[in-house]
């Protein structure tokens, strides 16, 4: 099942991958943690990516949108 929130914007797919909407989740209640404490949470953001999109997911968020909104998010 392929679900978007926009019919009008296409996205690239394989065939039968189920979008994930996102952003999601968000990392910003992270942002004052200390900066080692960021970096790690960011590398576990970018391997739940991946994990996602090795068991079929694909994301609406493009991969440069995701890291562009994380590193912004937990300000690294």
């Amino acid at each position: 099942m392929t679900t978007t929130t926009n019919p009008s914007q296409a996205l690239p797919q394989r065939a039968g991958a189920t979008i994930i909407n996102g952003p999601w989740p968000t990392y910003s209640q992270f942002k004052g943690l200390p900066e080692r404490e960021r970096w790690v949470l960011y590398g576990s953001a970018k391997a739940y990516r991946e994990a996602l999109e090795l068991q079929g997911f694909q994301m609406a968020e493009s991969y440069d949108q995701f890291v562009r909104r994380v590193t912004a998010e937990l300000e690294i």
